[in-house]
């Protein structure tokens, strides 16, 4: 199963740091935010990732494109123009990176992914969706209710959108940073 991440935004709540890179790249203990949400997403046994690029995608595609770099130590021998890798910490993952445009919204990165999935059941988060689940028992409670999709949030204290529950913890109405709040527009 393929596992999406939306890695396309601006950033704009972490200007400090979204300035020369995107959000994903964010580093937290020495990895970047990316690293740690495909690292949870392997943990359960999905290796096969998407990645929705967008703003500064140049720096995704040049960090993966040198894994082995940024993750191992090497000896570099300059008069023969070598390299060797002294200690590697590979993944066990396939990374497809998909350029989808400085401006597409989610929806649009989504459906540019389209062509990569061939109507199979996927999984998708944002390059910022850290969380503490059990991604095998989220996709069997999927499977269980055999609804199209199957949503996983928090109620945030913060003042970037909202999601109202209904009947049977179905999502009723989800709004997404919404204009004209006063809190909405300090961000």
């Amino acid at each position: 199963m393929k596992a999406l991440i939306l890695a396309g935004s601006l950033g704009t709540r972490l200007a400090e740091e979204t300035s020369i890179k995107p959000k994903p790249m964010v580093e937290i203990g020495g990895f970047p935010i990316l690293w740690h949400i495909m690292k949870l997403y392997s943990h359960y046994g999905f290796n096969d990732f998407i990645i929705l690029l967008g703003y500064k995608g140049y720096v995704i595609k040049e960090y993966f494109a040198n894994f082995f770099l940024h993750n191992s130590d090497i000896s570099i021998n300059l008069k023969d123009n070598s390299i060797e890798i002294l200690n590697s910490q590979s993944q066990n993952w396939k990374v497809t990176l998909l350029d989808t445009g400085k401006d597409t919204m989610t929806g649009g990165r989504i459906l540019q992914a389209k062509p990569y999935i061939n109507n199979q059941t996927f999984m998708l988060t944002y390059g910022d969706g850290l969380c503490d689940i059990n991604l095998q028992s989220l996709l069997k409670f999927h499977k269980s209710h055999q609804k199209a999709i199957t949503l996983t949030a928090i109620q945030p204290e913060g003042r970037y959108g909202a999601i109202t529950f209904g009947e049977n913890n179905r999502v009723e109405h989800f709004l997404e940073k919404p204009k004209g709040d006063s809190q909405n527009d300090k961000g």
